[in-house]
């Protein structure tokens, strides 16, 4: 069953965020067989406190425990300190079978 990774981020600097940290984190995903399904900077906050003009990145991994290999490698664990400071995330892993029309 599919699982994906949804993060809520509001970053600081974009800027050194967009040099560092997200091609690290974008070629890591790949290595581990993820997928972007979504990357959208600037949402618009309806309810809660996300934080508005936040990011939404959302990416579909194969399995939860194929997302949990990506999230618990070393490699992984060093590209996380590269948003240390400049980006505050909330990251939701959920297994959900796709949804057909």
């Amino acid at each position: 069953m599919p699982a994906y990774l949804i993060v809520t981020a509001t970053i600081s600097d974009r800027e050194t965020f967009l040099a560092g940290y997200a091609p690290k984190a974008a070629a890591l995903l790949e290595q581990f067989g993820g997928k972007y399904r979504m990357r959208a900077p600037g949402a618009q906050l309806l309810e809660g406190n996300f934080g508005d003009g936040g990011s939404v990145v959302i990416s579909e991994w194969p399995s939860k425990e194929a997302a949990l290999a990506f999230w618990n490698s070393p490699e992984y664990s060093e590209a996380r300190t590269l948003r240390e400071g400049i980006c505050e995330c909330q990251v939701v892993l959920i297994e959900a079978p796709a949804i057909t029309a």
